[in-house]
């Protein structure tokens, strides 16, 4: 499954230099507002080094790795919803990505122009919030009124569709981001017909650096600071290399990737061998059929077993034949939950 993060700020926050250092793409940056006009999709390997080991004891001729779409969506500006600058069309962007990092200023580099009278993120969080539950309240008003007639007829799905969509506007009439208020699953499954923007998960990303950063955002697993003209400039550095520049081992924005893919509650499995060692993205809590469609649907339509081993007890027992004499192999069934980082050799009739 392909995961999409629409990269979305206010403009000259730093978003397509961000979008450059994610995927060592050429894109156009530029000090002016309006740089991007046309989303740029970049797909991005996400760190795994379980990938690297077992390639290395299977001595794999191909290593792939799990990735993500970032899409580079142009700034956008109050008033946006109305179709302000280029609203709509960029709005209609981040309607198709699965889930929003939000790039908010925290540098204070004067040398780039500022479309804000200060640097505040949390007010730029609120403007883009504003933007995009207006976007939504358009979506839920025209949807309510395509459903009036069947409601007067009091068909059944239809007044339970109503209730559900009229819960969701007293919601953002009151300016609240849909994906942090409770609903039930029921509630949930109608709400994700719609692509809501303020319904997809989402990530805050501070830009600037940690001492420039006065105020939190968002919680610690949904929100991070980084200086991404630090990382820019560092990029393409190995590990040692960034550890004798006083630079974090791991590069900020590996971490960025690692947190948008369990932001969606994706985990990894794996599959090795001499041909290739690769790295499968499952929602959590699949059982081994559903899995196995990742690889082919064969694969969940004539299930018969999985041999599962955990990818590091595979790697201690040095291969397969060890792992099965030590009992860490194992043969599971349909009912079996995948794990992350499960090393599964799927067997269908």
């Amino acid at each position: 499954m392909s995961l999409s993060i629409g990269i979305v700020g206010l403009p000259n926050v730093g978003k397509s230099t961000l979008f450059k250092t994610l995927t060592k793409k050429q894109v156009l940056i530029a000090n002016y507002p309006f740089a991007t006009i046309d989303p740029n999709v970049g797909v991005v390997l996400v760190p795994d080094e379980r990938v690297e080991k077992l390639a290395e004891l299977s001595k794999s001729k191909k290593k792939i790795y799990a990735t993500v779409d970032f899409v580079d969506i142009a700034g956008l500006v109050k008033g946006a919803s109305e179709g302000e600058g280029l609203g709509n069309k960029f709005l209609a962007n981040i309607r198709e990505t699965d889930a929003i990092l939000y790039v908010l200023r925290a540098f204070n580099n004067t040398d780039i122009i500022n479309t804000q009278l200060e640097t505040n993120p949390l007010k730029e969080k609120e403007i883009l919030d504003v933007e995009l539950i207006l976007k939504d309240l358009e979506t839920i008003n025209k949807r309510i009124d395509g459903l009036d007639g069947e409601v007067r007829q009091n068909k059944k799905e239809a007044v339970k569709e109503m209730a559900v969509l009229k819960k969701a506007k007293d919601f953002l009439t009151q300016e609240k981001v849909l994906i942090d208020q409770e609903f039930t699953e029921d509630e949930k499954e109608t709400l994700k017909n719609y692509q809501l923007l303020t319904f997809k998960p989402r990530l805050y990303l501070l830009n600037g650096k940690p001492e420039e950063v006065l105020s939190d955002i968002g919680s610690p697993t949904n929100s991070l600071i980084i200086d991404v003209a630090t990382e820019y400039e560092s990029e393409g550095l190995s590990r040692e290399e960034r550890v004798e520049l006083g630079l974090p081992e791991l590069s900020e924005t590996d971490i960025l990737v690692k947190k948008s893919y369990e932001l969606l509650d994706l985990i990894t499995f794996l599959t090795t061998g001499e041909d290739e060692t690769r790295a499968w993205t499952i929602k959590k809590g699949e059982r081994a059929p559903a899995a196995g469609s990742a690889i082919h649907t064969d694969f969940e339509n004539k299930f018969v077993k999985a041999e599962v081993v955990f990818w590091k007890d595979l790697l201690e027992a040095g291969g397969y034949p060890k792992a099965r004499e030590q009992g860490k192999l194992r043969t599971e069934g349909k009912e079996y939950v995948v794990k992350d980082g499960d090393v599964i050799e799927f067997r269908h009739g």
